[in-house]
């Protein structure tokens, strides 16, 4: 297993880009939650930076789902392919705007 990372910066204006990489589980879906809940109130945007997440199960796809309806989120990609098909076969797709390329303004 690929440890999980989290790591929180500010970009321009009120936005904040929450990068993580590594595999997410239940057991280590609350590394995203802490850092969300500790380091981005307050902002207009949360960008949540995926490209480096190697494995995301379904509690990752909660705890994405749970932020998207406390604040306006954005996915920075390409979205891995474990976690396109996560979102695609969940019917999650939608609910998120992608940025590819990672671009977050």
């Amino acid at each position: 297993m690929e440890s999980p990372k989290v790591t929180v910066r500010d970009e321009a204006g009120s936005v904040c880009v929450v990068s993580c990489s590594g595999e997410f589980d239940q057991d280590s879906v609350g590394l995203l939650q802490a850092a969300c809940d500790r380091e981005t109130a307050g902002r207009e945007l949360l960008v949540v930076d995926v490209r480096d997440v190697s494995f995301a199960d379904s509690s990752f796809l909660n705890t994405l789902i749970r932020l998207r309806h406390t604040r306006r989120l954005s996915l920075a990609g390409p979205l891995p392919d474990q976690l396109y098909r996560l979102l695609e076969l969940t019917g999650a797709l939608p609910l998120f705007e992608v940025r590819e390329g990672g671009r977050i303004g």
